[in-house]
């Protein structure tokens, strides 16, 4: 498989999405320190410049080494970060990946998460060959639900009490959505892609 497929850029009508550079550590800061973006999250917010820089660091190796697919997520309009998408814990045999999205609080609430997560998950089953993409939220997490519902997910499950981050134990939702659970859609040309 292309290292190129690791280190794409996926526009969408509103959106890029591309890997991420060490200019974007001030902005992802921002981003991750804020407690109500981090609110569902395994980890705890970030705090220093250094969480920033240690992030963009190790998605761009993850993508060397084709672990996972971890991009910034820039309106087209201003190029401002928006937050990042993921597809991560990638398990090439088994075709499956799982997918994830940040965007600041000032994002919330336009579309941009069914945006960039059907340019996503075309180009997890489209380009990446993926058969299964899973996510995992918090159950009180209900606009990640929603979302996930909207963009042809289905809930397959719950793991109790499965994380805990500052003391705080919580239990996670299990979503997935097969290449076969919307055949239509994986035809379409919903974005455009290049190398």
């Amino acid at each position: 498989m292309s290292e190129k497929l690791f280190f794409p850029v996926i526009e969408t009508e509103r959106l890029e999405l591309k890997p991420l550079v060490i200019d974007d550590s001030d902005s992802l800061l921002e981003i991750f320190s804020d407690p109500e973006v981090m609110r569902y999250w395994n980890t705890a917010p970030w705090t220093t410049i250094q969480d920033s820089l240690d992030f963009i660091n190790e998605s761009n190796g993850s993508m060397q080494r084709q672990d996972s697919l971890i991009l910034g997520v820039y309106l087209k309009s201003t190029g401002e970060l928006a937050g990042k998408c993921m597809l991560f814990s990638y398990d090439k045999e088994s075709k499956r990946a799982e997918i994830g999205f940040g965007l600041g609080r000032s994002f919330w609430g336009k579309g941009y998460i069914r945006e960039v997560g059907e340019a996503l998950i075309q180009y997890g089953f489209n380009s990446l060959g993926l058969r299964r993409i899973e996510a995992e939220i918090d159950p009180g997490n209900q606009s990640s639900a929603k979302a996930l519902e909207k963009l042809g997910f289905s809930r397959e499950g719950l793991l109790r009490q499965r994380w805990e981050v500052n003391g705080i134990v919580s239990d996670s939702a299990m979503y997935g959505r097969l290449v076969s659970d919307h055949p239509a859609q994986h035809n379409q040309a919903m974005y455009a892609t290049s190398a």
